[in-house]
């Protein structure tokens, strides 16, 4: 089965508001092992509601609405679909009774336009709203299948959860699941990623590879179909390892995980604590990773080192090294990393020194970066050239150092 999800809403053209709940449904689908192609989404208006629903239903056996069910003259859903299928609308006596006794219940006065509310179209299935006024609906014609849900989330999941879900499966779904991975890479572009895997993408079949580029970094979502659901796991797990042998280098973590949360789940398991020294990124690293539930724990503390004199007098860099190599070396970010561990007691140590710009510093161009990491009493550095902005520069390289330190302690 395929279907379509049509939000009604101009709120959510004029971007007042998400269609979280899209998502929402999307994801539901999936586990009935209905296929969503196509999300819509359409103001107020019963003449273009009407072309999305006749696009929708060249290209769906299922059509869901959200929104429109309200009170008010700009709450449409309904009428136009009874109109489009040529039916008519009723009103539904256990809804009014449910919409009636929340006035009562509420002390409020009860207007005409609340009415509205209860009318349902002719011969649907009635979804109750158990945390709201306006009913669902699930309608049937011979060869399609429209579902109405309420646009407010708190009223639309918990109907769909407890209705809309069993109203679905009951009609003759294909017994299949649809399970999905995301496989998150950083330290490689996403032009350059596929082109890794070029080979792999082009003959995919079951499953399929949906590459994205997120914040500074590339996933991929595998989605694989099956009647069974070992069987779909089986090929996410060769499909996996396929990639793996072209890009794996670049693989740090699964799903909804970053590499800050990565890191600190890495640390609590080896029972290590960290320090940084941060002059170009200005303590953006220590704020992104003790943002991350139970990882204040993990740092014992860090300086922010702008000035020569406070990475001189405080992080006792070298004064040769300032002289001689520049603070934008990898031997300055070795002593950082290294003497800002033994100040703060820590196993570990961390530094980032580097040109964020405007202007060059040190006769290095914009985008020189070295991040230091200091560990098991050795200290090394990594340089990188980035460009970009000043601000995606050094969100980067406070990336970049997180990076580092997870492959550093794999």
């Amino acid at each position: 089965m395929n279907a379509e999800i049509i939000a009604v809403g101009s709120e959510l053209l004029l971007g007042q508001i998400n269609n979280t709940n899209a998502k929402f449904l999307s994801q539901q689908l999936a586990d009935l092992g209905v296929n969503v192609f196509y999300h819509t989404v359409v103001g107020d208006n019963a003449g273009r509601l009407e072309s999305a629903i006749k696009i929708a239903e060249n290209r769906a056996e299922l059509i869901i609405f959200t929104g429109g069910l309200g009170p008010t003259k700009d709450d449409l859903t309904k009428e136009t679909i009874a109109k489009h299928l040529q039916t008519n609308l009723v009103m539904d006596d256990t809804a009014l009774a449910s919409i009636e006794e929340y006035f009562k219940r509420t002390n409020r006065p009860m207007t005409e336009n609340n009415r509205k509310q209860a009318l349902v179209l002719s011969g649907a299935k009635v979804l109750p709203n158990d945390y709201g006024m306006a009913p669902g609906m699930f309608y049937q014609t011979e060869n399609k299948q429209y579902m109405l849900l309420p646009g407010p989330p708190k009223e639309m999941e918990p109907m769909f959860l407890k209705y809309g879900f069993s109203a679905i499966k009951s009609q003759s779904v294909e017994e299949a699941v649809i399970s999905s991975r995301v496989l998150r890479f950083f330290g490689i572009g996403e032009a350059m990623l596929e082109a890794e895997i070029e080979d792999i993408l082009d003959n995919q079949t079951n499953p399929t590879i949906a590459p994205l580029a997120g914040d500074h970094e590339v996933t991929l979502r595998l989605t694989a179909k099956h009647h069974n659901l070992d069987a779909a796991l089986t090929l996410l797990e060769e499909k996996e390892k396929e990639i793996m042998a072209v890009v794996g280098d670049y693989f740090y973590g699964y799903d909804d995980t970053s590499l800050f949360k990565e890191l600190s789940k890495r640390m609590q398991e080896k029972k290590l604590t960290l320090s940084a020294a941060e002059s170009l990124t200005g303590g953006m690293f220590q704020e992104t990773f003790t943002s991350i539930p139970g990882a204040g724990g993990l740092i014992n503390g860090g300086v922010v080192c702008y000035t020569n004199e406070v990475k001189a007098k405080v992080l006792n860099v070298k004064l040769e090294t300032i002289k001689n190599e520049g603070v934008v070396s990898a031997t300055c970010a070795k002593e950082l990393a290294e003497n800002v561990a033994k100040l703060m007691e820590s196993d570990i140590g961390v530094s980032f020194t580097g040109v964020a710009g405007p202007d060059e510093l040190e006769g290095n161009p914009v985008g020189t970066v070295y991040i230091g990491i200091y560990h098991d009493g050795e200290a090394r550095a990594e340089k990188l050239n980035l460009g970009g902005s000043r601000t995606s520069i050094r969100k980067r390289s406070s990336l970049y150092g997180a990076y580092f330190l997870l492959k550093s302690l794999a």
